[in-house]
């Protein structure tokens, strides 16, 4: 059962970005609308993909607010 944690990994990726009006809550840097993609990967073969969009921030990088 251990060994099943290690072999079973998330992996985001950003596919585009857009500038929005607006400030990071955070560090007061710059927001963005970025298109994500999340694939879920068991023994480094991936079996499931989701895209959903996130108001993340420019600089730290941290996601604001996320939409299905």
């Amino acid at each position: 059962m251990v060994c099943m944690c290690f072999m079973v990994d998330q992996k985001r990726k950003t596919r585009r970005t857009k500038p929005l009006a607006g400030t990071c809550s955070r560090c007061g840097g710059s927001a963005r609308l970025a298109e994500m993609e999340t694939s879920t990967r068991f023994c480094y073969i991936p079996f499931y993909w989701k895209s959903w969009k996130a108001i993340v921030c420019a600089v730290c990088g941290v996601i604001l607010k996320s939409y299905p």
